[in-house]
């Protein structure tokens, strides 16, 4: 194929500004996410209505109407009920689990109908295709996991079971660096027609290992409440070791599932993939691509200093979800490393 036909029939510059697009979207919904989690909302829509779910209640009896099923749940009955949650504090749980799924809805259409444009117009180059329809059905299977996870908390529990809240974060992220690893090939196509696909070396399938299973008990110390177990650092209530805080628990449940645990585990493994992050950005600036490696040092450090205020601060909101999206950003830094690595290769 010619270079003025490649350009006739391929335009993966617009594809990578696309998908740029969706990435920042996607870190969007991970800082609503993480105020809907934070004030206890995920549970205030009791159904899961894909369309004429996008709009709220609009009169005073459809909230009523929307009040009492949540009412029926078991967060409201427990805590929030003896608490006296009158209509007008429900508005405010519901308006962030609303926003949280409008959003959704919106990145799923800002995804879909572009594809479907770019697909019929043949602008995407070959061998992408199934890249992007995996990337969709990504998407898909987000929305559906994000139901799962919410009829946990309507159903079983006071609030939704944190192995899948795991889930439901950690798809979403998994979804974000295919997303920005196909901006970057498609980058990098748009530049020299003739380029092939960034390869995942196993440096960089090592840091975004480690980094993936610190992000897990991430979502499990959110899903636990466990930030709130010890307010001291590097100690905890004064010890190295805090103990289990629930009884009946035994190997390996404690290490899933008991929050004092889980809340060590994540604290002290930030220093494994600290190491290993050090020896990936130093590569990096070995094979000249610095300002990746200065992305890298820069968000974990800042996610470090985020991740020991969010403890001692009690886990005040607005730097939960500072500490929240910087670890969304420094995902995006490691697979911008990962992939300079694998173009190198």
């Amino acid at each position: 194929m010619t270079t003025s036909a490649f350009a006739r029939t391929s335009r993966p510059d617009l594809l990578a500004r696309w998908l740029w697009i969706v990435a920042a979207m996607i870190v969007g919904i991970v800082v609503v996410g993480g105020i809907t989690r934070l004030t206890e909302s995920g549970v205030s829509i009791t159904e899961w209505k894909p369309v004429s779910g996008a709009l709220p209640p609009l009169t005073e009896a459809a909230w009523t109407a929307e009040f009492a099923k949540y009412q029926a749940t078991p967060q409201y009955r427990l805590i929030n009920g003896p608490a006296g949650m009158t209509l007008a504090t429900y508005k405010f749980i519901f308006f962030w689990e609303w926003v949280h799924r409008l959003l959704a809805r919106t990145i799923g259409m800002v995804f879909a109908l572009p594809l479907a444009w770019f697909w019929l117009r043949r602008q995407i180059p070959a061998g992408y295709h199934a890249r992007l329809l995996a990337l969709l059905a990504l998407g898909g299977l987000q929305g559906v996991i994000g139901w799962w996870m919410v009829k946990s908390g309507i159903v079983h529990d006071v609030k939704v079971s944190h192995f899948r809240l795991a889930a439901h974060l950690l798809v979403a992220l998994v979804t974000l660096g295919g997303v920005v690893w196909t901006a970057l090939d498609l980058r990098r196509l748009a530049r020299d027609g003739a380029a092939r696909p960034a390869r995942l070396t196993a440096m960089g399938g090592w840091a975004l290992g480690l980094l993936g299973l610190q992000l897990l008990y991430g979502a499990w110390m959110a899903g636990l409440r466990a930030g709130h177990v010890a307010r001291d650092w590097p100690l905890m209530n004064g010890a190295a070791w805090p103990g289990v805080t629930q009884t009946g628990q035994s190997l390996p449940w404690y290490l899933t599932s008991d929050p004092a645990v889980v809340h060590f585990i994540h604290r002290w493994w930030a220093w494994g993939v600290v190491a290993v992050l050090v020896v990936m950005a130093r590569r990096l600036k070995a094979i000249g691509a610095r300002p990746a490696s200065i992305a890298i040092h820069s968000a974990f450090g800042t996610q470090v200093l985020l991740g020991i205020a969010t403890v001692m601060l009690g886990v005040a909101i607005w730097v939960a979800v500072l500490h929240q999206v910087v670890g969304a950003l420094l995902l995006i830094t490691v697979v911008w490393g990962a992939h300079e690595l694998g173009r190198a290769r």
